[in-house]
C-alpha cells in the first residue's frame, strides 16, 4: 500500500488540529477551573510563568503547525470537492478564530502581565489587574477553544466527504 504525500499531509494536519483543539479544551476545563481557586497574587504569579513556559518548540509545533498544514492540505484537496470545502473552512476557522484571537487578544493580554512587577503592587492593584485581565483572557480563550474544535471537526470530516482515494 502507497501512501501519498496528500494522505501523510492531511493525517499529519489532522493530528495537530486536534491536539490543538484539545490542548485548549484541557485547559479550558482545568487550568481556568483550578486558578480560579486562588487568590490575585499566586494566580498572577502563576500565568506569568505559565505564559513564559508556554513558548516553547513543543507549543509552536502544535498552534503554528497546525495552521501551515491546515493551508498545505486545503491546497493539495484543490480538485477534491467538499473536502476542499471543508479543509478551506476548518484553514479559516483555525486562522481567523484560534490564531487570530490568540495573536490579537490573549497575547497582548500576557505581555501586559509580563512586563508587571507584582511585589511592586498594593492587593487592590492586584485585585484590579487580575479582574480586567483574567475575565477578558477567559472570554478569548474560550472563543479560541470553540474555534480550535471546530477546525478539527470540520479537518476530520473532510476524511469521510472524499469521494477518491487519497
Amino acid at each position: 500500500m502507497e501512501i501519498s504525500i496528500k494522505t501523510t499531509t492531511l493525517f499529519a494536519t489532522i493530528l495537530l488540529t486536534g491536539l490543538s483543539a484539545g490542548f485548549f479544551y484541557a485547559w479550558a476545563v482545568s487550568v481556568i477551573p483550578g486558578t480560579r481557586q486562588v487568590q490575585d497574587l499566586p494566580y498572577l504569579e502563576t500565568m506569568q510563568s505559565i505564559n513564559r513556559a508556554i513558548l516553547n518548540p513543543a507549543f509552536f509545533l502544535i498552534f503554528f503547525g497546525s495552521l501551515a498544514l491546515l493551508a498545505v492540505s486545503t491546497f493539495l484537496q484543490y480538485r477534491e470537492g467538499a473536502s476542499f470545502w471543508l479543509l478551506l473552512a476548518a484553514t479559516l476557522t483555525y486562522f481567523a478564530g484560534t490564531f487570530g484571537v490568540t495573536a490579537l487578544g490573549n497575547v497582548p493580554l500576557n505581555d501586559s502581565l509580563d512586563v508587571l512587577s507584582l511585589d511592586q503592587l498594593i492587593p487592590e492593584q492586584l485585585a484590579g489587574f487580575r479582574s480586567r485581565y483574567e475575565s477578558r483572557w477567559n472570554r478569548l480563550h474560550l472563543i479560541r477553544t470553540v474555534f480550535a474544535v471546530l477546525s478539527f471537526a470540520l479537518s476530520l470530516l473532510s476524511v469521510f466527504v472524499t469521494s477518491k482515494s487519497l
